[in-house]
């Protein structure tokens, strides 16, 4: 009596799928390779910018007391980086910058919400939300002055408008691209008003909110940077107040070392938005 084969046909098919997905796949690397890969890019990209830098200043455009070489600035930075003082001054930027993107992720979160919820609202006020998002933070400085005069609630003020606006768009562009169907089935299963928004919409909006907070944590952080210049309050010492007397006394090695340090914070938040937006990635089976 002869076998009928074609009852196992679709256990071979499963079979050969998982035997061509496992043929596919390759062994994990070690944590050491993974950390060289993700190193060795930035690496290379810091040698060719101190190579750039030393090439300009060896083409003599500028005098070497106007435009020192890594070679002089370099030193200097370390011996910063190794006092006290100079942590206090970070630590005061960074407290000013954390409050400030604070309160502007609650605002932008609140605005974006109510903004994508009401379509009055969003014909009244979508397209200011973008005209705050394109408008120079410096530009609100004569106004914050005015209003706070000197003090951290002028600084704070320019913050919030620099960075709410972007995080406000970002929540709406990510509500505004929540499938449809997503919507219905949610309704559909019993979700209304706030459970809606917690169980659903937020987490389809994600990736877009989180490009959202990366953008207004930029914004932030340079309207800090220009505040921190412009607004000098007492006898407070932050990252912007070093900078602007190291450019009073003409001490470019000094000036250019503070200017290292606050491109480094800023490449430091963004490797960590990049976890973020990497653990959102990875959820979602896109990576």
């Amino acid at each position: 009596m002869a076998l009928d084969v074609r009852k196992n046909e679709p256990t071979d098919t499963l079979a050969g799928l998982d035997a061509l997905e496992l043929a596919g796949a390759t062994a994990r690397p070690s944590p050491l390779t993974r950390v060289w890969s993700a190193a060795w890019p930035m690496l290379a990209a810091i040698g060719i910018a101190l190579l750039f830098w030393q090439a300009v200043v060896w083409s003599g455009w500028k005098d070497p007391w106007v435009l020192p070489g890594p070679t002089e600035t370099l030193p200097i930075f370390f011996d910063q980086i190794t006092s006290g003082s100079f942590w206090a001054a970070v630590g005061l930027t960074m407290q000013r910058a954390l409050v400030g993107f604070a309160v502007s992720v609650a605002i932008g979160v609140l605005v974006g919400a109510l903004v994508s919820r009401f379509m009055v609202l969003r014909r009244a006020f979508g397209s200011l939300i973008t005209g705050l998002q394109t408008m120079p933070s410096i530009a609100w400085f004569p106004l914050a002055i005015l209003l706070f005069q000197l003090s951290e609630k002028a600084i704070l003020f320019v913050v919030v408008l620099g960075a709410a606006p972007s995080i406000a768009n970002g929540l709406i562009a990510g509500v505004d691209y929540t499938p449809p169907i997503l919507l219905r089935a949610g309704k559909v299963m019993g979700l209304r008003g706030i459970n809606l928004y917690r169980h659903l919409i937020m987490p389809a909006s994600l990736p877009s909110f989180v490009a959202g907070l990366k953008q207004g944590w930029a914004f932030a952080w340079r309207s800090l940077m220009a505040g921190e210049l412009l607004v000098i309050i007492g006898d407070t010492t932050s990252l912007g107040v070093l900078l602007s007397h190291a450019r009073e006394l003409n001490n470019t090695a000094d000036m250019i070392s503070y200017m290292i340090v606050i491109l480094v914070i800023g490449i430091v938040i963004d490797q960590l938005f990049g976890v973020v937006d990497r653990a959102i990635r990875t959820r979602w089976g896109l990576d």
